[in-house]
């Protein structure tokens, strides 16, 4: 069976909603006996504030786990679809604080970002997510 967008973008949801390391990494195992490379990583604090550190973090935890390049080519895949999966919660997040946690899923030319995050104040929390794809050359991994 061809993997396409849609499943790499529905692997990065499934990174993303994991409840905890242990789901996290069965996840992933499950992902790569499919030939689907994948990474999460959490984070929370004030949305605005913290736009510019959660593409860093995606971005870093992107090419710790090899799933793109340390070059302009995979950062800025990444970088993009991160940027374009948060511009679908600002209208929820605006001013609030999230947490939650991104997922990034890739296979061949398909990357796929995709985050899951809490939003509110106290314990009055509303859920957002966010979900955006690029394509990458083959040999950009």
């Amino acid at each position: 069976m061809e993997i396409t967008s849609i499943d790499v973008g529905r692997a990065a949801m499934a990174m993303a909603i994991s409840e905890d390391r242990q789901d996290e990494q069965e996840t992933r195992q499950r992902l790569s006996a499919r030939g689907i490379s994948s990474v999460a990583v959490d984070f929370g604090g004030e949305y605005l504030l913290s736009v510019k550190k959660i593409i860093e973090r995606a971005v870093v935890s992107a090419q710790r786990q090899k799933l793109v390049s340390a070059n302009h080519i995979g950062e800025g895949a990444v970088a993009g679809a991160t940027h374009a999966a948060l511009e679908q919660i600002t209208p929820k997040a605006a001013g609030l604080n999230v947490g939650g946690k991104i997922g990034i899923a890739r296979y061949g030319e398909h990357i796929c970002v995709a985050i899951y995050f809490g939003v509110g104040v106290l314990n009055l929390n509303e859920v957002a997510v966010g979900l955006a794809h690029r394509s990458l050359p083959l040999g950009e991994a």
